[in-house]
């Protein structure tokens, strides 16, 4: 049971009273109190493999901010280091793995982790963090998104080591290699479906893949090498009875020329960055998927009217139809003011509010009811 399920009804493409948000790293270093939980842990990796810690940080934009739905703080790179690959953050240079792989020796030795022994501190906080969202009635308040990272975007960060501009190093395998790529993708497609599958026996609400670095492929090797993984992650996901209810999102950054591809690869929602027009993504995504997105992340370094003047913008892009979660089109900059994201939720949810009331009230626009929308629109307004 949800206090409020109104996230998942989104993602089910159901008529909302309004549309809910959350935002990618709502949990992190814009926060003060974020701040000062990862100084008494002494690192990012230790706050995250501390079950009480990742619980405190999941909750405390929550205690701020009236979001719609509270995500697991861990982070993509948790696989790559349960097979060893020895992860560590470097001030000033993000995540580095000490143990690349880039011999085809190295790639040989890969195996899918276990995930109860390597990654069962996730797995702690997930079960911590559904507890500590209850409220007085014990009834969970928001639901949990849990998340991985996509098999291509690991295996950018196995061969590279770390966040990279031109990713040379895997593209040259890719090219002259691509056997030992796809052994890397297989690897991860298994460690990526059991990580998951362990996050809903935990109890996740919903799960998120992201797909980093998908745009950093050509077209060919976008549709062989990322979509074609993320597929095969989905499809093996629905084979488990208890994953076949939770609702998937995809996130591929810069992937806004495959998004008809997205949409056919098993997913409930797309997530969006922000070169991609709203209006036209419902068009073209129909009524397969629900989009999630797509603020530019550094509107909210704006004064607030601004924010909430692009707030208006992108739900009027939208429109009042169902299956629009509102998010940014990337993870929140470290920058950001608090008080401008108390701004843009508080836009979101009365804006949205009286945007979808106002389209109830409109026979001829569309008719909302629990379990569908009905369009009574002319075919180039309909939504898909």
């Amino acid at each position: 049971m949800l206090a409020n399920d109104t996230f998942l009804r989104a993602l089910a493409r159901e008529p909302t009273d309004y549309t809910p948000v959350w935002i990618m790293r709502q949990a992190g270093r814009y926060l003060p109190e974020y701040n000062k939980t990862r100084a008494r842990a002494g690192s990012f990796l230790a706050l995250a493999q501390n079950p009480d810690d990742a619980t405190e940080v999941t909750l405390q934009p929550l205690a701020r901010f009236p979001l719609d739905a509270a995500i697991l703080f861990s982070d993509i790179l948790t696989i790559p280091d349960a097979m060893g690959l020895g992860l560590a953050f470097e001030a000033g240079r993000g995540p580095r793995l000490a143990h690349p792989v880039r011999e085809e020796a190295d790639i040989a030795r890969l195996q899918a982790p276990s995930i109860d022994l390597a990654l069962r501190y996730v797995t702690d906080a997930i079960r911590q963090i559904r507890y500590a969202l209850r409220n007085a009635n014990g009834i969970q308040r928001v639901p949990l998104i849990g998340f991985s990272g996509s098999p291509w975007t690991l295996a950018c960060y196995m061969v590279e080591g770390g966040p990279c501009d031109d990713f040379r190093r895997i593209k040259s395998m890719l090219y002259a290699r691509p056997d030992l790529i796809q052994r890397i993708l297989d690897i991860n497609t298994r460690a990526v479906v059991d990580y998951l599958n362990a996050q809903i026996g935990a109890g996740v609400n919903a799960l998120m893949i992201f797909d980093t670095w998908g745009g950093a492929l050509a077209h060919r090797a976008f549709q062989h090498f990322s979509l074609a993984s993320i597929a095969r992650v989905i499809a093996q996901l629905r084979q488990s009875r208890a994953a076949e209810q939770i609702p998937v999102i995809v996130f591929t950054k810069g992937g806004g020329l495959w998004l008809e591809a997205l949409a056919a690869s098993g997913a409930d929602a797309l997530g969006l960055d922000w070169t991609v027009d709203l209006a036209s993504a419902r068009q073209r995504a129909g009524k397969r998927v629900a989009l999630q997105g797509n603020l530019d992340p550094a509107v909210l370094l704006a004064p607030p009217d601004i924010i909430r003047a692009e707030v208006r913008a992108a739900l009027d892009a939208y429109g009042p139809y169902p299956g629009h979660i509102f998010n940014l089109g990337h993870g929140i900059l470290p920058c950001t003011p608090p008080r401008h994201v108390a701004a843009m939720v508080e836009e979101v949810h009365a804006y949205s509010r009286a945007l979808h009331q106002k389209a109830s009230k409109k026979p001829d626009l569309c008719t909302f009811s629990r379990t569908g929308l009905t369009n009574q629109v002319q075919p180039s307004e309909a939504p898909g």
